[in-house]
């Protein structure tokens, strides 16, 4: 009987969903979670009590682990590396963020991250994912169709010409999945860092457009508008009621390619990401037979 998987995460959106996928494949999953009470109940009941801060209560929660799963930011392996046993094997998530030209804290922190994981010679993967969508509760794509719906015109950094290639949450679970088991087999004998995508690149202004079809919300007007026009109006659009708070980071961000190849991913892992048109239908279904359920009726 394969020993149980130690979850670093698994009260988060990514955390969750890879918990419900190894409970379906019959593995043990013990998270290790700071708050055991924002579980749910079949999750609770084998939980560990550890905060990434306490070295000495991580320790104790991961003694006897000899498999662990990180969804935790990426600044958190040193930690769990210092805490885990030195034969014990680490999948983490990192983030597509460590390649910006826009540094900031949550990009460098994926990079200490992944550094401390090379450096060490454990047997482990960190996978870094572009932008996730597709999990329960995630406000990227949601967050979007919601201010979508509400704009008739759609102000697009430079035209939304830059490249995005977001993944569907079932292929970030699939690709940890995958990643365990090359681990179990003997395939990952080192540390190792693999970017993990959608199968294609689309423009910005492609993928709005693709959520304006999934969403069934029609077609939009949109307006070119100059990536340092947009940073200086977002401070103001803030203010407005009803638009999210967007700052010159994120607008910066917007203008730069997030592409990359995905053969290396389907190669190492062995399977294929699910095209984003039907990443967003699947998404979409879900969200309208979970919208009932959202006002307050019951099945």
């Amino acid at each position: 009987m394969a020993s149980p998987v130690h979850l670093i995460g698994a009260n988060g959106r990514s955390g969750q969903a890879i918990a419900r996928a190894l409970m379906a494949e019959g593995e043990t999953v013990i998270p290790v979670i700071r708050a055991p009470e924002k579980l749910p109940d079949d999750l609770r009941t084998s939980a560990r009590v550890a905060d990434l801060e306490d070295a000495c209560a991580l320790a104790t929660a991961l003694a006897d682990a000899t498999r662990i799963v990180s969804t935790a930011h990426a600044r958190s392996i040193p930690a769990i590396l210092d805490a885990a046993p030195q034969t014990a094997c680490l999948i983490a998530l990192g983030s597509t963020r460590k390649f910006t030209r826009w540094p900031d804290a949550h990009g460098n922190g994926v990079l200490a991250g992944e550094a401390a994981l090379l450096a060490s010679g454990r047997k482990g993967m960190i996978l870094h994912p572009t932008m996730i969508y597709g999990a329960q509760g995630e406000d990227n794509v949601q967050r979007l169709a919601a201010l979508l719906k509400r704009l008739p015109v759609i102000p697009l950094p430079n035209g939304g010409r830059s490249l995005v290639q977001p993944i569907y949450q079932d292929d970030v679970t699939r690709a940890v999945i995958a990643a365990l088991s090359l681990a179990a087999s003997g395939q990952i004998i080192g540390p190792e860092s693999l970017v993990i995508a959608g199968p294609q690149a689309v423009s910005y202004r492609g993928f709005i457009e693709a959520i304006l079809a999934a969403a069934g919300l029609g077609k939009r007007v949109f307006l070119p508008v100059p990536g340092g026009i947009l940073e200086f109006l977002a401070p103001l659009a803030a203010r407005l009621p009803g638009l999210p708070s967007i700052g010159r980071a994120e607008i910066r961000r917007l203008l730069e390619d997030k592409a990359f190849p995905v053969a290396p991913m389907t190669t190492r892992l062995g399977f294929a990401p699910i095209p984003l048109q039907d990443g967003l239908a699947r998404l979409f279904a879900s969200s309208c037979d979970a919208a009932p359920l959202a006002h307050g009726s019951r099945p």
